[in-house]
């Protein structure tokens, strides 16, 4: 019998997928990325919001760098780009993603997490990007998502140093959204998943898909695809239901 490596729930509109390694701290061997893959290539039709968590005491420790000792270079180039396809659909897919975070985020962990859209920590959280210690370069996406969000002169200090953020570090960096109390980021996300699955889907896809890239373009050009989007999300009539009810309760006052 094959190894479960990710474990997926559903309840209602929201999908939970879990890394299933606690063992190995749910490092990321080849296996566990593609069964990562799988689970989010099966999200259930009408699922309005997908949470992310890990088993064990630690949401990912990053690469396993035991798969990893002998590549060829264009082997790890590949490699690198699987990384880059399977975060993109997770940043990228359309529905919102919370990740649920505790323990170890770290390196290729760190690199998931900031593919997703919230992120919420508990206090034994802790950041790192260890590559310099190994002598390698990140392959996942950090270049970009996490020197996006800490800048990229800290995100090479981190990378040289080895150091270690702890949970208020990464609070105030933007490396989480919501700080917790132990135990309570599973909570929180679920929390959070229930009130964005309110959303109109169509708006949820828009600033999962659009926001990102508007960021990667020129002013000019982020204004234009702006108004594009809001033309497409603006206009539906799911729209005009939801803005015509909240204008409805507004009318009627304040309640007693």
């Amino acid at each position: 019998m094959s190894e479960q490596l990710v474990r997926t729930s559903q309840d209602g509109n929201i999908y939970t997928i879990a890394l299933a390694r606690p063992a190995k701290r749910n490092a990321v061997s080849d296996r566990l990325l593609a069964a990562l893959e799988a689970a989010f290539l099966a999200t259930p039709e009408g699922t309005r919001a997908i949470i992310l968590s890990g088993d064990g005491k630690h949401f990912c420790a990053g690469l396993d760098l035991a798969e990893h000792q002998h590549r060829e270079p264009f082997g790890v180039m590949q490699h690198s780009q699987s990384w880059h396809r399977i975060f993109h659909r997770i940043q990228n897919g359309g529905i919102p993603v919370i990740s649920a975070l505790h323990g170890a985020v770290i390196g290729g962990g760190l690199e998931l997490a900031t593919a997703t859209h919230i992120r919420v920590a508990e206090p034994d959280t802790i950041y790192q990007l260890p590559e310099g210690r190994h002598g390698i370069f990140v392959g996942g996406g950090a270049s970009v998502r996490v020197a996006k969000i800490i800048g990229p002169g800290r995100m090479c200090e981190m990378m040289l140093t080895g150091r270690i953020l702890d949970a208020d570090e990464g609070q105030r960096l933007g490396l989480s959204h919501y700080l917790v109390g132990e135990g309570e980021s599973l909570a929180k996300a679920q929390q959070l998943a229930a009130r964005v699955a309110e959303n109109a889907p169509m708006a949820n896809w828009a600033m999962c898909t659009a926001i990102a890239r508007i960021d990667n373009m020129a002013s000019d050009d982020g204004f234009f695809v702006e108004s594009l989007t809001a033309a497409l999300t603006q206009t539906s009539p799911e729209v005009a239901e939801r803005i015509g009810a909240f204008l409805e309760r507004k009318g009627q006052g304040p309640r007693t």
